[in-house]
């Protein structure tokens, strides 16, 4: 999997690499990642990106030109190229998408900053458009990383153990089922400031151990998604 980050500031994506799961599937080969800056496409003497909304409002807009040749520049090295804009007024991204998307082979984020993008842009390009939550970022590149990162985790090879994509939330949307979250999880000490491990889950009874965490899982999914 080939992650594209279309930025204006690169260095705040780049950084993510560098450490724990992302690094070591970068330097095994099961993703890879890359950047375009928009400025660098520019064709104003000062490589500006954007200017006023038509219509007035407060703030600046990233205007066509530039995304439009970096975007046509990256679908000519890769035609299988998906590309993807986080959103504020946008779907929800799941889990069910994260797994989806796994199956890609060239994936492309599209970081706005300012007021945004030109809509021209995003209905020219936009394969998807996803929201990660129902608040305003200064910037894209926050989204394009949560993204990322989900997707990631879910290619084959990612994860040294497969099993721990096993009963995490939000997997059942995969499989269709009843959708809860995840169980509370505990390891040791047995007894922490006279706070106890379940004792269930300390007795090696498969069944009742998957009984009782379905059952945690129904109450914590009740309280938090009622």
């Amino acid at each position: 999997m080939n992650f594209t980050f279309v930025t204006l500031f690169s260095n705040l994506i780049e950084f993510y690499f560098k450490d724990s799961i992302l690094k070591k599937a970068i330097n095994e080969g099961f993703i890879s990642i890359d950047f375009y800056n928009p400025r660098d496409f520019s064709k104003d003497k000062h490589n500006k990106v954007d200017d006023t909304l038509c219509g007035g409002g407060a703030g600046q807009l990233m205007f066509p030109q530039p995304l439009f040749d970096t975007l046509n520049d990256i679908k000519a090295k890769h035609k299988d190229a998906y590309i993807i804009f986080p959103l504020a007024a946008a779907k929800p991204f799941n889990q069910n998408d994260a797994i989806r998307l796994a199956r890609k082979k060239n994936i492309v984020l599209v970081s706005g900053r300012y007021e945004g993008i030109d809509e021209r842009v995003i209905e020219t390009y936009a394969d998807e458009v996803f929201s990660i939550g129902d608040y305003i970022l200064t910037g894209g590149e926050l989204p394009s990383l949560v993204i990322a990162d989900a997707i990631s985790r879910n290619i084959d090879g990612v994860l040294g153990n497969k099993d721990s994509l096993n009963d995490e939330s939000y997997n059942e949307l995969a499989t269709n089922k009843k959708m809860l979250l995840e169980a509370p999880s505990f390891t040791k000490p047995i007894v922490f400031k006279d706070l106890k491990v379940p004792s269930e889950l300390l007795k090696g009874n498969h069944d009742k151990i998957r009984g009782l965490k379905n059952k945690m899982s129904m109450c914590k999914t009740k309280y938090y998604r009622p």
